[in-house]
């Protein structure tokens, strides 16, 4: 068994997938006036969770689900095909942020329990 769990891999991996989705975001917002161009998308929670929820050891899901970048093919098009909005991309970037700011603090507050676990509340 794993000493510390699986929790900071957890994180670690939720933090990379906020990572490429912040850098995902960006090329969207970049090319919102590039013709035919069609938003990419992040999953990994929900593909994350899917495989959880099928009774899935989470060593094993961890190991096996990556983030993927996907084609947004459901967002209204304009007329010069491109279907990125400026103004659901920043609304994705905020809550982007909000989501690593959450992982981040979590891996530190476990880190800092595994520290005060080690020296004793020293």
């Amino acid at each position: 068994m794993d000493a510390v769990g699986s929790q900071p891999a957890l994180l670690t991996r939720l933090l990379e997938a906020a990572e490429l989705r912040s850098r995902v975001i960006s090329a969207n917002i970049a090319n919102q006036n590039t013709p035919g161009y069609l938003r990419r998308v992040v999953r990994f929670e929900d593909l994350l969770s899917r495989q959880m929820s099928e009774g899935r050891r989470e060593e094993d899901v961890l190991e096996s689900v990556q983030p993927t970048v996907e084609l947004d093919e459901l967002s209204p098009r304009r007329p010069d095909g491109n279907n990125v909005s400026l103004e659901a991309e920043l609304n994705s970037m905020r809550e982007n942020r909000l989501m690593y700011e959450t992982y981040a603090a979590i891996l530190s507050a476990h880190f800092q329990l595994m520290q005060t676990a080690v020296t004793e509340g020293r």
